[in-house]
């Protein structure tokens, strides 16, 4: 652990954590998964530090010593925040050749006996399925929203909700509890599971995106250049600790706006791009008239909302 040597052999699954000065979660969702996950099944777990405080990295790095496996576990150091994609790209890089992916946010914890087992067997008897996932829950064990609809311009103009009760079909009830697998747009990104081969072949993660959208697009390449669909298996189940990574304010709206606005400009073109770009400006125009904080937001979608303005380009490199 704590080696960049890498050792290639063949796994079934390689599970990818990034801590961000949140050590004390990401080494509890460690020790999760190697309690809920059966010793026969061939796995690794890689954990990339995007550039924590050194305090939090040095707890990291005991805690992450203390639990064992060291032959199963790899602690990756960036000297820059890289956000959610670049982060895992980073992590994959360090990764031996395996079968699975497993995307996995260090705030969650395994709730489901070998949840990573079952998913891979699903995967193996579904060909067609580029992505799955358990269902999320609140820290109570409370139902939580697990799938989306993919981002869009009718979704953002006329809202979820509208479009689920008009179009049930096309767009599913987020809110409803399932009993079986079934095909989604997509699942949020605290824990997706994926074949290897295939995000391979689309590239990975976009590393445009710093911190918003990164599965929309993964789930909406697979499904554009691999016919790979996203399912929901709600039968295996993982706790999901809300907000405990992500910081909240105008600076993170600002990113989630830019990263909205190049998803759509990427995948449905100039036209839908530039109608929503104008949507957005003029409602946070009216909303920064009560609201003085948000009117940073409204210059940046005044001026493009270009990835200039992304939180991605204001990290620095950090030598320790």
């Amino acid at each position: 652990m704590g080696s960049n040597i890498i050792i290639e052999k063949n796994i079934d699954i390689s599970c990818i954590i990034i801590n961000y000065n949140t050590s004390k979660y990401t080494i509890d969702c460690v020790e999760s998964i190697i309690k809920n996950t059966k010793n026969a099944l061939s796995y690794e777990i890689i954990v990339v530090d995007n550039a924590s405080k050194i305090a939090d990295y040095k707890a990291l790095e005991l805690g992450l010593k203390n639990l064992g496996n060291s032959d199963r576990l790899k602690l990756i150091k960036s000297k820059i925040n890289l956000g959610f994609g670049g982060g895992n790209m980073l992590g994959i890089q360090n990764s031996n050749n395996c079968s699975y992916y497993a995307f996995i946010n260090n705030d969650t914890l395994q709730v489901s006996d070998n949840c990573l087992g079952h998913l891979m067997d699903f995967m193996n008897t579904n060909p067609s399925v580029g992505i799955t996932s358990p269902q999320m829950l609140d820290e109570n064990k409370k139902f939580r929203v697990t799938i989306d609809h993919f981002s869009s311009l009718q979704r953002e103009i006329f809202r979820r909700p509208l479009l689920e009760k008009i179009n049930p079909k096309r767009y599913l009830n987020r809110k409803k509890t399932y009993d079986n697998p079934i095909k989604v747009d997509y699942v949020q990104g605290s824990f997706m599971f994926t074949r290897a081969k295939d995000f391979d072949a689309v590239g990975g993660f976009d590393t445009n995106l710093f911190l918003y959208y990164e599965e929309s697009d993964l789930s909406l390449r697979l499904l554009k250049e691999r016919k790979k669909t996203t399912f929901l298996i709600p039968g295996l189940e993982y706790i999901h600790y809300k907000n405990a990574s992500t910081t909240k304010g105008v600076p993170i709206k600002i990113e989630q706006k830019i990263a909205m606005l190049y998803h759509t400009k990427k995948h449905y073109g100039w036209f839908q791009y530039k109608i929503l770009l104008s949507y957005l400006a003029l409602r946070y125009l009216f909303t920064s008239i009560f609201k003085p904080s948000y009117f940073p937001l409204f210059i940046v979608l005044f001026t493009g909302a270009s990835l200039t303005n992304s939180l991605k380009l204001k990290q620095e490199i950090h030598e320790n």
